[in-house]
């Protein structure tokens, strides 16, 4: 393992009588309850569900940012994760698309498929990992906020 950036560090934990996992991030006061794969109720989210989840809040984050440095006013943002895994063993994504919905007062849709676009190719660190293994690809839906 290379010795220079940042280091990131979370644990995870077996909980029997819960027949789930916990996880410990860099923040202890927020775990993460992550589901064994078993029968019966679920227990959290899959560690798949997850892996698309840290996708789309890091790209979503970074839209955020940069749609706040532009002034665009952005009132709400969510991201729909659609990951298509392999048939076999061990059912990597082979897709991952991310689906923007952006609202807001005067948002400019140039800007914010530029954000997009800049979060997907340069800033977002899960999807610069993902997209070793996964096609990666982002549409996005701009519409004006409701007064």
């Amino acid at each position: 393992m290379a010795h220079h950036g940042r280091m990131r560090n979370v644990t995870v934990a077996w909980q029997p009588a819960a027949e789930r996992f916990e996880a410990l991030g860099g923040h202890a006061l927020h775990p993460i309850h992550i589901n064994a794969p078993h029968e019966g109720a679920a227990t959290g989210f899959s560690p798949a569900d997850l892996l698309l989840a840290a996708a789309g809040s890091c790209a979503a984050w970074d839209v955020v940012e940069i749609l706040r440095k532009q002034r665009q006013q952005l009132s709400a943002l969510s991201v729909s994760v659609h990951g298509r895994q392999g048939e076999g063993p061990p059912h990597e994504f082979e897709d991952v698309e991310l689906v923007f919905e952006a609202a807001g007062r005067g948002l400019d849709p140039r800007k914010v498929e530029r954000a997009v676009a800049l979060s997907e190719t340069r800033y977002c660190s899960v999807l610069a990992t993902i997209r070793g293994v996964a096609r990666v690809s982002c549409r996005v839906e701009v519409r004006e906020a409701a007064v």
